[in-house]
Parts: structure tokens; sequence; C-alpha cells
């Protein structure tokens, strides 16, 4: 109402088949409750609400990826501008928004804006939620402030580091794109924007994923690169091209089949991705190699001396 627009997508990754089926249900009741339709609400205005289902691509979480998909076309980035709030949806101003921000939006208006600014703190306030995965006692979803030390989240919301968090290798503080942290940053780090950014890392979607001493972490990385690989779509070729590149290599320091030049070959491989193609998928799939090189150099090197030892002895 605010913004005049009288009609909304919910645009659901495909593979998220009966969550978007739920959905869909609460939308029905909402028109036969008459809070959607003509009239919405009995507010004078109309306001019509659509769940349209993706078919899985990564790709699609950028927001002109998006609405090319939800005009069924392939799902790959606009150049811009023309931005969405200009031409976006079959030509009309579209505002995208993640669900996280419009979850919290009652609650702002229900409590004031003095409230949500009042979490956190200074230029990183208000609330944010973790996804909190991978080596925790109890994995979760949970709704915390700005700036809580990330030791604290994880041993508050997950139950702790699985054997203990001096069992803890690394974590990837805000989901698959951003570069690790070893322990020794962990143990002190705030969760918000400002702090990870310091660290070299970022906040990102706030999807943790913690890696205990068991993981091996090269394969880790490897495996993010693959998937990277898999979702880019292919438009930009610096992303075409470099992913594969990527994973290729990474494939091989795996099993320490390379040279300790190859490191440094790949890092700079990773740098003519970054910051080279129309959408950020490429610097996702560069920045968690960058990563591991930066804090487990060392990590490759012995796998690769290790092969060459393993290989002479033979």
């Amino acid at each position: 109402f605010a913004m005049r627009a009288n009609a909304g997508y919910i645009y659901v990754r495909g593979e998220f088949y009966n969550e978007a089926a739920a959905l869909q249900k609460a939308v029905d009741e909402a028109y036969a409750a008459g809070l959607l339709g003509k009239n919405a609400a009995k507010s004078g205005w109309d306001f019509d609400l659509y769940v349209h289902r993706g078919a899985g691509a990564y790709i699609c979480g950028e927001e002109t990826a998006l609405i090319e998909s939800l005009e069924g076309k392939k799902g790959q980035p606009r150049l811009k501008p023309p931005f969405p709030a200009g031409a976006g949806l079959y030509g009309c101003p579209t505002t995208v928004n993640n669900v996280e921000t419009i979850a919290v939006v009652p609650t702002i208006l229900r409590r004031g804006p003095d409230w949500f600014s009042g979490l956190g703190r200074e230029n990183n306030t208000g609330s944010k939620l973790f996804c909190i995965s991978g080596h925790v006692n109890n994995p979760c979803n949970v709704e915390e402030e700005m700036g809580i030390p990330l030791k604290d989240l994880i041993e508050k919301h997950a139950g702790g580091v699985r054997g203990g968090w001096d069992n803890l290798m690394a974590i990837i503080p805000g989901g698959s794109s951003t570069p690790l942290m070893p322990k020794s940053v962990c143990d002190d780090i705030t969760m918000d924007f400002d702090a990870l950014r310091s660290a070299g890392t970022g906040l990102g979607t706030a999807g943790v994923i913690v890696m205990d001493k068991s993981t091996d972490v090269i394969k880790a990385i490897a495996r993010l690169s693959y998937f990277y690989k898999h979702e880019s779509c292919g438009q930009c070729t610096p992303c075409r091209e470099g992913t594969g590149w990527m994973y290729r290599m990474m494939d091989r320091l795996v099993r320490g089949d390379a040279d300790i030049s190859e490191i440094d070959v790949l890092e700079q491989v990773t740098r003519q991705v970054e910051g080279h193609t129309i959408c950020a998928l490429g610097d996702a799939a560069a920045w968690p190699v960058q990563g591991l090189i930066k804090h487990f150099r060392h990590e490759i090197e012995d796998r690769i001396a290790a092969r060459r030892s393993a290989a002479v002895a033979e």
C-alpha cells in the first residue's frame, strides 16, 4: 500500500517444494479471509499475491536473474542500468527484497524504529537471522541481535562445537561465498558487518558453517568450487571459464597432485574472476578459495609435499 503496488510475487526456490505448498495454502486462506485480492483487508486497495516456484537455480538469488525467471526466461542477470526500480518485472517499476527484510517489518511497525536500532552496536544495528550448520551439536536457525560474539552465538543456540570449542578448525561466517576464518580469528570475532569485514570476510547471508578438526578443509573448499562452477549461468567469460579453472585446480590440490607454485597461480585466477562479472557470483566463487590460501596455505603445501614423498617412495 505504501508503495502503491497492486501485485507481489514470492519467489521460492524449486527445491523447497513442501515449503512452497504450505505458503500457497496460507495465501489461499488470506484470499478466503478477504486479506488479499479486491479491496484487500477492506483497505480500498487491490493487492494480489502470487507464489512462484523456481527451477532450482542458485543464480536466481540475484535480483535481475530472479526477474528473468519470473518472466519465464533463462535465469541470468541483466546488465544494469536500467535498475529494477525503474524497469523491472514486465518493464514495471519493481522492488526486490529478501524475505528476511520483509519478515522484520511488522515487528518494526509494532515496536518502532528506535527499538530495532537499539539492538546491536553502532553502524551495525538490528537483528539478524543466523543459520548455523556443520559440526555443531544442535544445528538451527535463530534470530539474534547484530554484534553477538560468534562463540556465544554457537554455544548459546547451537549447543557448541562438536567435541568442544578447542576442536574447532574454521568457520565460514556468512554463507558459502564468504572466506573462512581459522579458530584464532573465531575466538573473539563479533557477528556484524564491520568486524567481519576487518577480518577479511563478511556477514553475507549469516549462514554459519562450522568445521571441526576432522574436516578436510581443502576438500571442503573444492566442493564449494564445484558448486559455483555448476551454478554459473555462463553469461560472463571470466566466471564461465574461471570457475572451471578454479575447480580443476582445487580438485588436484585435494589430491596433492600439483606444484607449490600453482597455489599462487590459483590465487591469481581468482583475482581475474573477482570484480569482472555482471553479478557477484564470480566474487562468490573466488572468495572461498582466497580464504583457504590465506589461512590454510600450509595445509595445501603439506599435502603437495606428502604426495611427492609418496611418489618418491614408490
